[in-house]
C-alpha cells in the first residue's frame, strides 16, 4: 500500500447523502434502495429479514461461540497475523487499524494507530468481540465472511448507525476444499478514506496464505486415491472416495454411474473435483465428516436417491485420516454398516424444488421462477442469470452454491463457468473435434459451451 495519502473525511467518502437516505428507508421496511451497491443491498436484506439485527446497536457483542480449529487453521491465523503486523505501521500512519478474525467474526488481534484503536474499542472493534453480520449487521469483516473476494463498506452502508463514521475493507480466507471461511482480514479507518491499494493488498495477502492450503489439499487428494485403491482390492461393493465437501475424488464404474461422475478418473486438484449434484449425498458426506472429527472410529450409513435409480440406495461412509487430520471418506454403495445418519427432510425422497431464485435489477430484488431461468454464468466475482426478463445479476455470489441448490431440480453444471436449465436446451451443436455446445431457448438463442470433462454427464442427462 505504498504511495498512498490520507483522504480527509467528507460525506461522499462516508457513503452519506443518497446512501444514508436509502438506509433510513430500508430500516423502516422499504425495499427500493437506489444508489446502493448490490452487495450492500443483499447484506442489508440479510440483516433485516434473516438476522434481525437492531440497526441502532452501538457496540459489537462478546463472541460466545468458540469454534474448533485445525492445525491448518491455526497456521492461517499465524500467517495473517504476520502480514497484518507487517503493514501495521503503514496503516497506522494513515490513521487506520488492521484486524484478524476467525470464521465466526470474532476479532483475534488488532494493530495500527493508537488513537483509532482506542476509538475502535468504544464500539468493541477489538479482540474477543464478534463482528459477524448476524451480530452487528453489514460491515467489512462480517460481510466478507458472507461474500467472495475483497469487500469494502463505507459510512452509511454499515447496517448500524453507530458505525456510519467508519470506512472498512475486508476479505475472508476460505478453505480450498469446502469453500467455508477460516479467517478474515480487515482494514478500518475512522472518518477517513482507505488507501486505493487496500483491496489489492488484501487479495494478495489471502492468495499467499492459501498456497499452503492448496498444496495440502492436493496431497490429501492423492492420499484419498491411495486409500480408494487399497480398499478396492478388498471389497466387491461399488466404491468412491470423496473429500470433506462431498465432492468426488475418484469412483469406480458403478459408483460413477450412481453419482453421475466419470469413472476411474482421479481428480486430485481440489478445483477440479467432481460435483455429484446430489444435495442429500453431499449433506451426508459433510455430516459423516463432522462425526469423524470427534470419533476416529466412526462409521455411518444412510440411503439416498442416486442418479438413474428408482429406489433409494444404501451407502456407508468410512472416514479417511492423514496425520490425524480428516481428509475425506470412502463411500461403499449397497452396504449399510455402522451408525444410522439422522434422517433429514426428504433424505430418501425426491427433493422439493426451490420456488424462486433471487436476482438484482437496478438495486431491486427480482424473484424468478425456475422455468424463467435459461442458464447461470460465472463472470469474475459475480454470477449472472440469463432469464426471460433479460440478463440479471444473481444474489448468489457462488456458482458452486447455485449448482448445489439446483442440481436436483433440472439444472446441470456443463462447464466450470455455466449451469444450464436442461428444459431450456433447444439444440445441441457438435464441433469439428467433437466438442459440444448447447443452443438455449430464448429470444437470442444463446450458446453455452460444454467442457470435455462434463460432456459425459450432459449426454446422460439428455440421453444422447
Amino acid at each position: 500500500m505504498r504511495d498512498t495519502h490520507r483522504i480527509e473525511p467528507d460525506a461522499a467518502n462516508l457513503g452519506g447523502g443518497p446512501v444514508l437516505a436509502a438506509w433510513e428507508r430500508f430500516v423502516q421496511g422499504e425495499d427500493h434502495v437506489p444508489g446502493v451497491r448490490p452487495l450492500v443491498a443483499i447484506s442489508w436484506h440479510r440483516c433485516r429479514e434473516q438476522y434481525r439485527v437492531d440497526p441502532h446497536l452501538t457496540k459489537a457483542p462478546v463472541a460466545v461461540a468458540k469454534p474448533e480449529h485445525t492445525p491448518e487453521h491455526d497456521a492461517v491465523f499465524a500467517e495473517l497475523g504476520f502480514r497484518a503486523a507487517a503493514v501495521a505501521h503503514e496503516v497506522g500512519s494513515l490513521g487506520g487499524i488492521v484486524t484478524v478474525g476467525d470464521a465466526t467474526g470474532r476479532i483475534l488481534a488488532a494493530w495500527g494507530d493508537h488513537a483509532t484503536l482506542a476509538r475502535a474499542g468504544d464500539c468493541n472493534l477489538a479482540p474477543w468481540f464478534c463482528w459477524s453480520e448476524r451480530a452487528v449487521g453489514t460491515n467489512a469483516t462480517g460481510t466478507a465472511l458472507e461474500a467472495h473476494g475483497p469487500v469494502s463498506i463505507r459510512g452509511a452502508e454499515h447496517w448500524c448507525r453507530a458505525f456510519h463514521n467508519w470506512v472498512c475493507a475486508g476479505i475472508a480466507v476460505r478453505d480450498v476444499v469446502t469453500g467455508e471461511p477460516i479467517a478474515v482480514l480487515n482494514v478500518s479507518c475512522w472518518r477517513g478514506g482507505l488507501p486505493p491499494a487496500v483491496e489489492s493488498w488484501l487479495a494478495s495477502a489471502v492468495t499467499m496464505t492459501r498456497y499452503p492450503l492448496k498444496s495440502r489439499a492436493r496431497d490429501s487428494g492423492a492420499e484419498l486415491v491411495a486409500a480408494y485403491t487399497q480398499a478396492r482390492a478388498t471389497t466387491g461393493a461399488a466404491l468412491a472416495a470423496v473429500d470433506t465437501a462431498g465432492k468426488v475424488v475418484i469412483a469406480d464404474d458403478m459408483a460413477g454411474v450412481l453419482l453421475g461422475v466419470p469413472a476411474s478418473t482421479p481428480a486430485i486438484d481440489p478445483t477440479l473435483r467432481w460435483n455429484p449434484g446430489l444435495p442429500e449425498f453431499i449433506a451426508a458426506a459433510r455430516y459423516a465428516g463432522s462425526q469423524a472429527v470427534h470419533d476416529r472410529d466412526w462409521v455411518g450409513s444412510t440411503q439416498i436417491f442416486a442418479h438413474l435409480a428408482d429406489e433409494p440406495t444404501s451407502i456407508t461412509f468410512r472416514p479417511v485420516f492423514s496425520s490425524g487430520h480428516l481428509i475425506g471418506s470412502l463411500v461403499l454403495f449397497g452396504v449399510s454398516d455402522g451408525a444410522r445418519l439422522p434422517r433429514t427432510e426428504g433424505a430418501a425422497h425426491p427433493r422439493v424444488p426451490p420456488r424462486r431464485l433471487v436476482a438484482l435489477r437496478d438495486n431491486r430484488m427480482v424473484l424468478l421462477r425456475l422455468p424463467e431461468v435459461s442458464f447461470a454464468e460465472s463472470h469474475g466475482s459475480d454470477v449472472w442469470l440469463s432469464t426471460d426478463q433479460g440478463r440479471l445479476r444473481a444474489a448468489s455470489l457462488s456458482l458452486d452454491r447455485l449448482d448445489s441448490d439446483l442440481a436436483d431440480v433440472g439444472f446441470l453444471r456443463v462447464h466450470r463457468r455455466y449451469v444450464v436449465n436442461l428444459s431450456r436446451i433447444r439444440e445441441i451443436e457438435r464441433g469439428l473435434k467433437g466438442e459440444l455446445s448447447l443452443v438455449m431457448e430464448g429470444r437470442t438463442n444463446e450458446m453455452v459451451p460444454v467442457s470435455r470433462r462434463n460432456a459425459p454427464a450432459v449426454r446422460r442427462a439428455l440421453n444422447i
